[in-house]
């Protein structure tokens, strides 16, 4: 059993089209009016690259955010990218283990993984699925690939739970691809996953910290707005291709995480043949965050007390 080990998926099979929100290449972008004075588009405040190492039972992944370069990006905490067509990158998966304190996101784009855990929920992840588990009090839990052989590729990320909810009950938010809503529009596509975008409306609801996550594709020529609270983290991470972001039009490339500074809009462009990307954000919690392993609390009291609940067998009954 792995403790040290947050989770992983990633799937392996087939590509995820994107879907929604604004822009063209020959018409403006489509904004809600504001009656303020004009909006501050977010430009790039620090860029960081992706860095390999290994989780689980011995899974080889790009880490992009949680490691030392960048810890992290309040309220998240990880984000975890898997993408290997050998076998022997990702076939020990990850075994059963516990989670306590916030809450773990999986987006695959390729291949599938099954997951249980130890309140009765068992589930198939496949191409173009999302699902949002709040593990809250206590929960243990296993994501096994489900493919012996082929490309899976997937994104994990961990968003912190505010203290006055880091006890609430286990639950999932299970999300097929046909349920997360697209928009196409002069050569850009885009999936609403949480958040809304271009009237499209994500299916992940009920979350703490208000989150936006859009995987968003431009070609050539095309350009992306939207509308973010001036107070929200954010951020945007290059999937594939290249794209230019923010006023200064500044190139990303895939493998790359771009911290946006504060602003009310965030913007992209693309002038190479395609790009795709993530973009994320969310209301700061701005609380203390003591993390260990496979939890994440305020204190380290608090981590003793998870560890122990976990050896004891406490860890699932609250």
């Amino acid at each position: 059993m792995v403790l040290t080990r947050r989770r992983l998926m990633l799937g392996a099979a087939a590509a995820v089209p994107l879907g929604a929100v604004v822009l063209s290449k020959k018409e403006d972008p489509v904004v809600t009016p504001r009656a303020e004075g004009p909006r501050r588009s977010r430009e790039i405040e620090r860029v960081v690259s992706a860095t390999r190492t290994s989780d689980g039972a011995g899974v080889n992944l790009n880490r992009i955010l949680g490691g030392r370069e960048l810890p992290m990006l309040d309220p998240f905490l990880l984000l975890d990218e898997f993408q290997s067509d050998n076998p022997n990158d990702y076939i020990a998966g990850f075994p059963d283990h516990p989670h306590r304190g916030f809450e773990t996101v999986t987006y695959m784009l390729h291949g599938a993984m099954e997951h249980k855990d130890s309140v009765g929920n068992h589930g198939r992840l496949g191409p173009g699925t999302a699902q949002w588990m709040t593990a809250g009090r206590g929960i243990i839990h296993s994501e096994m690939p489900k493919q012996e052989r082929g490309l899976m590729w997937g994104y994990q990320l961990w968003v912190n739970l505010p203290k006055a909810n880091k006890w609430r009950a286990p639950r999932y938010q299970d999300i097929p691809a046909e349920k997360i809503p697209e928009r196409d529009l002069d050569g850009a596509h885009v999936r609403v996953v949480a958040g809304s975008a271009q009237g499209a409306t994500g299916p992940v609801q009920g979350i703490d910290v208000e989150p936006l996550f859009l995987d968003v594709a431009l070609t050539k020529g095309a350009r992306f707005v939207h509308d973010l609270p001036a107070g929200h983290t954010a951020f945007f991470y290059l999937v594939d291709g290249a794209l230019r972001v923010g006023p200064s039009k500044r190139e990303l490339r895939r493998g790359q995480l771009a911290v946006l500074a504060p602003g009310e809009t965030v913007e992209a462009s693309c002038d190479a043949e395609q790009g795709r990307g993530l973009l994320l954000a969310a209301r700061p919690l701005n609380e203390p965050v003591a993390r260990r392993g496979p939890f994440v609390m305020n204190t380290d009291d608090e981590i003793r007390q998870a560890f122990d609940d976990y050896r004891s067998g406490r860890l699932v009954g609250g």
